[in-house]
């Protein structure tokens, strides 16, 4: 796949999608809003769903904001605990064992980019396929939860297809009515950039420090000594102050690299795909960044795509948000 966002002639919008039960536990080190690997997946997955309908529609990438959440966890204290099923006993009626998994209720909204001879079409032709992709979507998983219709309407309500103006001086104006829509809430961007310059800074200090080391720097509130203002008959000492931070950034998984060769289909004992070729993977991490919708650019900033590197054992999802000028 392309290193840069694929060009799409359309926008495929999914407002205020209400999802129960999705997985809140993406990677072993991250917890909260289901990882952009279950996006894309999703984004695949429906497109195969409509391809399979005869709906002839390519999806290019996918852009998630979200407007609410309600991680289920347990109330009060500062340390939280997922709220977790209690299982029926098992034959013999002995307790059967508590497998830990977290779940999350969102409130978002989806927007493909995608490809279509009826995005070039009129109005009434694009509404009919943007009902049709809606109401596949209900259908489906996302994250593994389910899609909880809006009371006193259908499923489908409010999905949108639209043209993308070939101007940039009209691509501009068009975003920014866009944007508007997606107001209140907040969008996930990669920031790949951020996890560079730490990186950079904190070798300037300790030449052994790691990846691994900037991404848990950032993830934490740190605390850095300062000079403290004193007067001439006191003593100078300094004030500990939390470090500025650059917006409202988290880590997130971006995708998996490679641990081992890739294996010949059906040679690897209980794999999910017997017709594909197996490569056992670990989770790859970033981070990422909140971001008010209002405060993006341009669609680009907001779209997530897919990148595979077979040599390089890499397989991740990527944004062009940093690449952008003013990042």
């Amino acid at each position: 796949m392309s290193t840069t966002l694929p060009e799409s002639q359309g926008l495929l919008m999914l407002p205020h999608l209400r999802i129960q039960n999705a997985n809140a536990i993406s990677s072993p080190l991250t917890h909260g809003l289901p990882s952009m690997t279950a996006f894309l997946g999703l984004m695949w997955a429906l497109e195969r769903k409509l391809c399979a309908n005869g709906t002839g529609m390519a999806f290019n990438s996918v852009g998630v904001i979200c407007h609410d959440f309600d991680e289920q966890v347990t109330e009060g204290g500062y340390t939280k605990a997922f709220r977790l099923t209690r299982n029926p006993v098992d034959r013999d009626g002995s307790t059967a064992a508590i497998v830990e998994e977290g779940r999350i209720h969102l409130d978002i909204t989806l927007v493909f980019g995608v490809s279509s001879e009826t995005v070039l079409e009129k109005a009434e032709a694009r509404q009919t396929l943007a009902d049709t992709v809606a109401e596949t979507l209900a259908g489906m998983r996302v994250a593994g939860g389910s899609i909880v219709p809006t009371r006193g309407a259908d499923a489908k309500q409010g999905a949108e297809l639209i043209r993308l103006a070939e101007d940039s001086t009209e691509a501009g104006k068009q975003f920014r009515r866009l944007r508007r829509r997606w107001l209140p809430g907040f969008a996930l961007v990669c920031r790949d950039d951020l996890l560079a310059q730490r990186l950079a800074s904190l070798r300037a200090i300790e030449p052994t420090a790691t990846a691994l080391d900037a991404l848990l720097d950032l993830s934490r509130i740190n605390w850095r000594p300062e000079p403290a203002a004193a007067s001439d008959s006191e003593r100078k000492g300094v004030e500990w102050k939390p470090e500025p931070r650059a917006g409202w950034i988290v880590p997130i998984p971006v995708g998996y690299g490679a641990l081992s060769g890739i294996h010949p289909a059906g040679s690897v004992k209980n794999a999910r795909d017997s017709h594909t070729d197996f490569r056992f993977v670990e989770s790859l991490y970033s981070i990422g960044q909140w971001i008010s919708p209002h405060r993006l650019g341009g669609v680009r900033e907001l779209l997530w795509y897919g990148h595979s590197d077979v040599e390089s054992g890499l397989y991740r999802c990527r944004n062009d948000f940093a690449a952008a000028p003013h990042a």
